[in-house]
């Protein structure tokens, strides 16, 4: 299970209370995915708001990494439940809710990726 999205706190003074976050993180994508590629992929589950391949300043060569922001968090929740290590372009992606709050990043409170584990070895172990 993937949980629920990280709450983001509203900057509307304190009075305007809390929204989800629609945001995803996808990882381990390969050089040559792009913006349009991954908008047809996480279009198909719900409205996509934006994507951005993150890419090296001076290369501009892709980091592997991409963030995926969804109009509603339901439709975000959806596509981190029906597509996570799904393939793209012939490798599995990872996809995680990105945090967005600063202090929430810097709390120390986060997920853990392992990698290169005996093939046997799934995402229910």
């Amino acid at each position: 299970a993937s949980g629920a999205p990280p709450a983001a706190t509203s900057n509307s003074g304190g009075a305007g209370g809390n929204f989800l976050s629609a945001s995803l993180y996808i990882g381990d994508l390969l050089p040559d995915v792009n913006e349009g590629l991954l908008y047809e992929i996480f279009n198909a589950v719900g409205p996509v708001a934006s994507i951005r391949v993150c890419r090296d300043a001076v290369t501009r060569r892709s980091l592997g990494y991409a963030y995926v922001n969804y109009h509603n968090a339901a439709d975000a929740e959806r596509a981190l439940d029906s597509m996570n290590f799904t393939d793209i372009k012939g490798k599995a992606c990872r996809i995680m809710w990105s945090q967005r709050d600063p202090s929430v990043r810097r709390s120390g409170v986060g997920n853990i990726f392992v990698k290169n584990l005996q093939e046997n070895i799934d995402n229910k172990q």
